[in-house]
C-alpha cells in the first residue's frame, strides 16, 4: 500500500508532535525516591501509600532491598504513609515535588515492631534451688505436624536468667531448650494469636 506524500507528511507531524507533548509533560511532572528500614524481617512489600492531604493519590511497594519510586507526580506538597502488617505505621509528611526533579527522601525511616501484631515467648532459667542462670544456651525449635522439631532461633540468657523471643501471632506449637552445665531440660508452648507467653526453665538438681 502506498501513500500520498501529503498524508504521510500529516501523519509523521502528528507523531513527532505526540512525542515532543509527551516529553513537555514528564517535564512539568517530579518524583519522589527513598529506602525503608526495617527493625526486624525484610523491608520488601512495604506499601508507600502518597497522599495530598487526607486522599490517597497513588501508591507502590518497595523491592526486596527497600527502595521505592514513586513517578508522575503533579508538583506540590506530599505525605507519605508506610504500611505492612507486623510493622509499626510510618509517616513522612510536607514532602514538597518540583516540576522535572525527583525528591530523594534517603533512608531516614525505620519501621518498628507493632508488638500489638507480635506474640512473645518470655521465660527464665532457674536451677533447682530457683537460682536463677545467667548465660544460658536456649533454643527455640518449631515442632512441625509429623512431631519433629526445626530450630528458628537461639539466645543466651540475660545475668537475670531470663530471655525473649518474637514469634509470629499465627497458630503454632514450639519447644523451648536450655542446656547449662551439662544439664538439659524443654518444655512446649502452644501459640494461638498475639500475646505474651512465658514459661519457666527449670534445671534439675544435680546429683550429691
Amino acid at each position: 500500500m502506498r501513500f500520498k506524500k501529503p498524508l504521510f507528511a500529516f501523519v509523521l507531524a502528528l507523531l513527532v508532535a505526540g512525542v515532543a507533548l509527551g516529553q513537555d509533560k514528564d517535564k512539568s511532572l517530579g518524583a519522589i525516591k527513598g529506602k525503608v528500614r526495617v527493625e526486624t524481617g525484610t523491608p520488601a512489600g512495604v506499601a508507600v501509600v502518597v497522599r495530598r492531604g487526607e486522599k490517597e493519590v497513588t501508591r507502590v511497594e518497595t523491592q526486596k532491598n527497600g527502595d521505592f519510586v514513586v513517578s508522575r507526580l503533579t508538583p506540590g506538597i506530599y505525605g507519605l504513609t508506610f504500611r505492612k502488617a507486623g510493622l509499626s505505621i510510618g509517616t513522612i509528611e510536607d514532602v514538597e515535588v518540583k516540576a522535572g526533579k525527583t525528591r530523594s527522601l534517603g533512608d531516614r525511616l525505620v519501621l518498628t515492631i507493632d508488638e500489638g501484631s507480635i506474640a512473645f515467648l518470655a521465660g527464665a532459667v532457674f536451677t533447682a534451688e530457683g537460682r536463677s542462670v545467667p548465660n544460658a544456651k536456649v533454643e527455640l525449635a518449631r515442632i512441625l505436624e509429623d512431631g519433629t522439631t526445626k530450630k528458628i532461633d537461639g539466645r543466651v540468657t540475660t545475668e537475670t536468667g531470663s530471655f525473649k523471643f518474637r514469634l509470629s501471632p499465627d497458630p503454632g506449637k514450639y519447644r523451648v531448650s536450655v542446656k547449662a552445665d551439662g544439664e538439659a531440660v524443654s518444655a512446649d508452648v502452644d501459640v494461638d494469636g498475639a500475646a505474651v507467653y512465658r514459661v519457666a526453665l527449670n534445671l534439675p538438681a544435680k546429683p550429691q
